[in-house]
């Protein structure tokens, strides 16, 4: 512990640091960072931290599992995306902290925050089919054709992968299908995360087809990678990489893009809302939680599982395993209407009965 600090409880240092944020937020965003900070508050109590002078690293993990657990006080377990708001709220706590001489320069960076990670993502984190459907409703209206259009419907309406994404070429949709053939090509630079086994036509809509139509013919920009190829998904210099689709996916599945903040933060003064934060918004999603969106709203419409398999290259286990987001009765209920549409195509068999429904 530096010499240099004050002491000051973590109580007091709460309340100082609401007061701080007072003319600066909303009533009820006062209330929301109050909440979480008096979680970590009561723990420090209840841990025996009584100056705030003495946190450590390894208190702040203590703290992350604790709470996460529900071991603090009277709150309940909480959910990652619920526990990342928290983690959030106390790392700008912690910055501001510093900045009275309360705890060590840096300390805020000790808050290690659930990330949301392309190919390792908490299983509750996907964009779910209503707010997938507000975003493109959106984009359709506002942002037709543009290049955050097409990220987004291709990502949605094909459930692929960000790599296979960026690896798409002009040359690859096919607009007399229409499909999307998507290729394993590791020599310049696109490789499919499965290789070879990975390669196949993915269907696409007729109006998604004249979205991408436009797109070429208005939106994209006229570039030539440095293997010659012609990228689908562009930038005035060449081939979109993958961090900056992942920023823009980020940025358009913060819900206050197309509707209300259901965190009660007023966008004005909302820290997620510059394009290095967007990830942090307890929100926002990833490329690969749209992926999980996408075969979720897939199975939940019916749609077979070796379909659905097949179209985004996953094998039934790992579907199961780590995609399906299907309750039980959901399963049930689908299973059901196959049944009841099998029946009413083969109505003189005698195979199915009124009671099994």
């Amino acid at each position: 512990m530096s010499d240099d600090l004050e002491p000051i409880t973590p109580q007091q240092a709460v309340q100082l640091y609401v007061d701080h944020r007072e003319p600066d937020l909303t009533e009820k965003s006062i209330v929301n960072h109050q909440y979480r900070l008096e979680s970590f508050a009561v723990w420090c109590n209840e841990v025996g931290i009584e100056n705030l002078n003495e946190l450590t690293g390894r208190d702040l993990h203590r703290f992350r599992v604790a709470r996460r657990r529900g071991e603090v006080g009277d709150y309940d377990p909480v959910s990652p995306i619920t526990l990342r708001g928290i983690l959030q709220t106390l790392r700008v706590f912690l910055e501001w902290a510093a900045s009275i001489d309360a705890v060590e320069s840096g300390m805020r960076e000790k808050v290690l925050i659930p990330t949301v990670d392309p190919e390792d993502e908490a299983k509750d984190e996907f964009l779910d089919a209503e707010r997938a459907r507000e975003i493109l409703d959106y984009l359709d209206e506002f942002h037709y054709a543009s290049r955050e259009h097409v990220i987004l419907a291709l990502l949605w309406n094909t459930g692929m992968r960000l790599g296979a994404l960026r690896g798409l070429d002009v040359d690859d949709v096919n607009f007399d299908e229409p499909c999307l053939e998507l290729r394993h090509r590791p020599e310049t630079g696109t490789p499919l995360k499965n290789q070879k086994g990975a390669q196949r036509a993915i269907a696409l809509g007729d109006y998604y087809a004249q979205v991408l139509e436009d797109y070429l013919e208005y939106t994209r920009d006229p570039v030539v990678d440095e293997h010659g190829r012609r990228p689908l998904i562009t930038s005035p210099h060449g081939r979109l990489t993958a961090s900056p689709i992942r920023r823009l996916v980020y940025q358009w599945t913060r819900p206050c893009m197309v509707s209300e903040c259901p965190h009660d933060e007023d966008p004005e003064t909302c820290e997620f809302m510059t394009r290095e934060e967007a990830r942090d918004c307890p929100s926002s999603r990833s490329p690969h939680g749209i992926r999980r969106g996408s075969i979720t709203s897939h199975l939940r419409d019916g749609t077979p599982r070796e379909v659905v398999s097949d179209r985004m290259n996953v094998s039934r286990g790992v579907l199961e395993q780590h995609y399906d987001e299907t309750t039980e009765m959901e399963r049930m209920r689908i299973r059901r209407e196959f049944l009841q549409d099998r029946k009413s195509i083969d109505s003189d068999s005698n195979y199915l009965d009124d009671d099994k429904f």
